[in-house]
């Protein structure tokens, strides 16, 4: 074996040939070349080089005792280490058949003898460029197969490659998991069979394709759908979350893509964290009847003088009544007159009775759509009620263009009952006659806010960071349980509450509630 002593090697290059001048002659005229040059008298030599260097390109030649280069062909080609390189026949036989059969063995040339040099430099140099960038094609295809299924391996979701009639013929390890078997066995089966129970042909209902990933590999149309039933191998289930993508070369389907997942955790997860929401949920409602049955105590006093008064006027209609009927003539159109107005007391006794009813139970229908102006004038009659605790009344402004609400009238008569009694209490606690404006305008397509402001002591620095903290109280007596359970209730209505410091002395508290419409499209 003779090597060229060039550092710049291109490609390796054998030459097989029984004739030592033929070599000497093809030697000689690559040795400049960069080549790293091998050589070889017989074919057992030639076999074994081309399996120690696995060569570009090898000129071989077909006229040899014991082993001919047909044969020498015949055994590379057969061989996946030296199947790809490229041989070059050298012969003085210059037939057609020579040439057919050696083509027929895999011969990339034919070269005939006497050599000419410059033929063999260009074939010896256009084959080996040839070869070595398809090596180094075959080298990047590998990598990418090997970083693909690294990937693929590495991947936590199970997937599937099918072909046109569902079956399976790429399946990871994270599919085989799913299935509880190995991947080799996934290989082959048929996908609707072994996940679903269907037979292999796409079964209909009606015109519709029920079976998942069936559209995908008939139609082409992509799929995603979750908590779907999947067999395993031994027949048991699990939920999963499934898309299919169809595999397409131009317009031609091959079948589909499949990746899939168990979200039997997920579903768990997503009931314990509904259970716990419904939890929180009959806590805040709890908490909210509690809280309105405190303030209902609080105010009392308010109710009782004013469900006292007509009362009164009642019992001395009665006795004027009384008087009446006992004297002669009977004035029948005077009695009627004071019995009419004993009915109209009584309403007005009942109405307020009614009001603390509806305002104290546990409220049963949830959101609704709601009139702000019918349900903040309500709430302003609650709040004027209790008149031991505040002088200087409520006013009420509403916007024109204020759309109807989407929320519940008990929880959202309860907060604005909350900030509109904060707002007297502050008021009368800085002396100050001037009353407690209630407004209600739109912001916005999708929301309508309400705000409450008041010329009382204001609220300090420190405080203001804290307002909406569980148990944060600036009164003396107080739970500080009231701002806290006020954002819970507007947040479970979807709205949002605040504060701000108004122009003048005072406090200015709003909450958000969506629009009837724009909660009902969302």
């Amino acid at each position: 074996m003779t090597e060229n002593g060039d550092t710049t090697i291109d490609a390796t290059i054998l030459l097989v040939d029984d004739n030592a001048q033929n070599l000497k002659v093809l030697y000689e005229t690559l040795k400049d070349r960069g080549y790293r040059l091998l050589i070889a008298n017989d074919g057992d030599k030639a076999i074994a080089l081309a399996h120690r260097h696995l060569p570009e390109v090898i000129l071989l030649d077909i006229m040899m005792p014991d082993m001919d280069g047909y044969e020498v062909c015949r055994r590379l080609k057969a061989d996946r280490a030296t199947a790809d390189s490229a041989i070059v026949f050298l012969s003085a036989l210059d037939d057609v058949d020579a040439k057919v059969q050696g083509f027929s063995l895999g011969g990339a040339d034919y070269i005939s003898k006497p050599f000419q040099a410059q033929e063999v430099i260009a074939r010896v140099k256009t084959h080996a460029q040839v070869i070595r960038l398809e090596r180094e094609l075959h080298a990047r295809n590998r990598q990418l197969e090997n970083d693909q299924s690294r990937i693929l391996n590495a991947i936590s979701e199970g997937i599937y490659g099918l072909d046109a009639s569902g079956d399976i013929i790429f399946a990871n390890p994270a599919a085989a998991l799913m299935a509880q078997c190995s991947a080799e066995e996934l290989i082959g089966r048929n996908f609707f069979e072994l996940h679903f129970g269907q037979a292999k042909t796409l079964q209909h209902h009606g015109d519709a394709d029920v079976t998942p990933v069936k559209a995908t590999c008939r139609q082409g149309i992509p799929e995603h759908q979750r908590a779907v039933n999947m067999q395993r191998l031994d027949g048991t289930c699990f939920p999963a979350e499934y898309r299919s993508t169809p595999k397409l070369e131009g317009d031609t389907l091959h079948g589909a893509v499949v990746v899939f997942r168990d979200i039997t955790s997920e579903l768990d997860n997503e009931k314990a964290l509904e259970d716990a929401r419904r939890l929180v949920q009959e806590q805040r409602d709890q908490l909210a009847h509690a809280s309105r049955m405190s303030t209902m105590g609080e105010m009392a006093a308010g109710f009782a003088h004013e469900v006292n008064q007509p009362l009164t006027a009642i019992t001395n209609y009665a006795r004027v009544a009384l008087r009446m009927m006992a004297s002669e003539p009977l004035d029948r159109a005077l009695i009627e007159q004071t019995l009419g107005k004993i009915e109209a007391q009584s309403h007005r006794a009942s109405e307020v009775i009614r009001r603390i009813r509806g305002f104290v139970k546990k409220p049963a229908v949830g959101k609704e759509v709601l009139s702000l102006s019918a349900l903040l004038e309500e709430t302003r009659q609650f709040a004027e009620v209790d008149v031991r605790n505040n002088e200087g009344g409520v006013e009420i402004f509403v916007a024109e263009d204020v759309p109807d609400v989407l929320a519940d009238p008990v929880q959202v008569q309860q907060v604005a009952l909350n900030l509109i009694r904060n707002a007297l209490e502050s008021t009368r606690s800085a002396g100050s006659s001037i009353p407690v404006e209630v407004t209600a305008e739109r912001r916005g397509p999708e929301c309508v806010r309400i705000t409450v402001t008041d010329h009382g002591e204001g609220v300090s620095d420190e405080a203001e960071q804290q307002l909406f903290l569980p148990f944060f109280t600036t009164k003396d007596e107080g739970m500080g349980i009231g701002l806290a359970l006020c954002q819970s209730l507007i947040q479970a209505q979807g709205g949002d509450i605040g504060f701000e410091r108004p122009d003048h002395t005072g406090a200015r508290f709003f909450f958000t509630l969506p629009v009837a419409g724009a909660a009902r499209n969302s």
